[in-house]
């Protein structure tokens, strides 16, 4: 029987945080998480998938900081429509060329996703997005003086460039999206979160410069394609308790309400662990039956329910 699954791609997921960030390195990086993710095709889901592009919106801002005396620098919202089309492009031709040579018989597309957000949204007068490289203090402060940017701490000795990150309130398109998942066609839709938009008072659509919270775009997505399960892919084997420290815990299944009272408890990361842990509780409440978080080097084991940490409706 066919089930119907939404994967969410980080953005290291394509471009490792260890390496220069070069096309080739993506593209290598590209073809390794879709090589685990054919294993779903394999096992008759229709999937669609969505990623993260915080590095690369972080690169695509450097660049303009640094040509904005030649070149007129583009709006974020724009970057962020730009970068869709990029790593659509990427993920398309490389998951492409992987299902020609498993003679799997599907075609890939890459949907330009727009997603609706309250223009009144606090964040964007708080910025609290991390996006782009890390820095020293000194560096980062030098950065922020020259480029106007605010800069923020993430972890110890590490700081880097915050953008203004609503939530997503609708992701638009929503039909044609579910309709090309279940005739069984591969869907890259509302990558980065979805080009963020508002509706005026004329009730026309406007950009607005920010970057969507993508763990929760791609939980309402996953509600949009009525999606069974909820696959986050990140740079971490699984969820932990106290993780970090001494005391750290792996979790190998917890339900949404456990999930729920961890939270409360400030086991997870505001900037890491705590968005993916609010999607996923969004996506069980809301139609999904079961949320697995893990990375790319045990996807195929998770699915089997062998790695990683699933969460379960209660």
């Amino acid at each position: 029987m066919e089930k119907t699954a939404i994967i969410a791609l980080g953005g290291n997921a394509l471009s490792n945080k260890q390496q220069a960030g070069t096309v080739k390195e993506q593209f290598g990086n590209t073809r390794k998480s879709l090589t685990e993710i054919v294993k779903f095709l394999r096992k008759d889901y229709n999937i669609c998938i969505t990623h993260g592009n915080g590095p690369q919106v972080g690169d695509e801002l450097l660049r303009m900081d640094l040509t904005q005396d030649e070149v007129p620098p583009i709006p974020l919202g724009i970057c962020v429509a730009g970068t869709q089309g990029t790593i659509g492009y990427m993920i398309q031709q490389t998951f492409q060329n992987i299902l020609n040579q498993e003679k799997i018989d599907k075609e890939v597309v890459t949907l330009v996703t727009q997603v609706v957000v309250d223009p009144n949204h606090p964040s964007l007068k708080n910025p609290t997005k991390f996006v782009g490289k890390r820095f020293s203090k000194q560096e980062a402060e030098k950065r922020a003086k020259n480029m106007g940017w605010i800069v923020k701490e993430q972890d110890p000795g590490e700081w880097r460039r915050v953008v203004p990150s609503p939530d997503p309130d609708f992701v638009m398109h929503g039909i044609s999206i579910r309709t090309l998942v279940h005739a069984g066609i591969v869907v890259l839709a509302a990558g980065g979160g979805g080009i963020p938009v508002f509706v005026d008072d004329n009730e026309n659509f406007k950009g607005i410069d920010a970057v969507i919270d993508k763990d929760l775009t791609a939980a309402k997505l996953g509600r949009v394609i009525r999606a069974d399960e909820y696959y986050i892919v990140t740079d971490i084997e699984q969820v932990y308790l106290n993780y970090g420290k001494d005391n750290q815990t792996p979790i190998d299944t917890m339900t949404d309400e456990e999930a729920k009272q961890y939270q409360e408890e400030g086991h997870f990361q505001q900037g890491s662990m705590w968005p993916k842990i609010r999607s996923a509780i969004h996506f069980l409440k809301h139609h999904g039956k079961k949320v697995v978080i893990t990375n790319i080097d045990n996807l195929q084991d998770a699915i089997d329910g062998k790695a990683g940490t699933s969460i379960i409706k209660r």
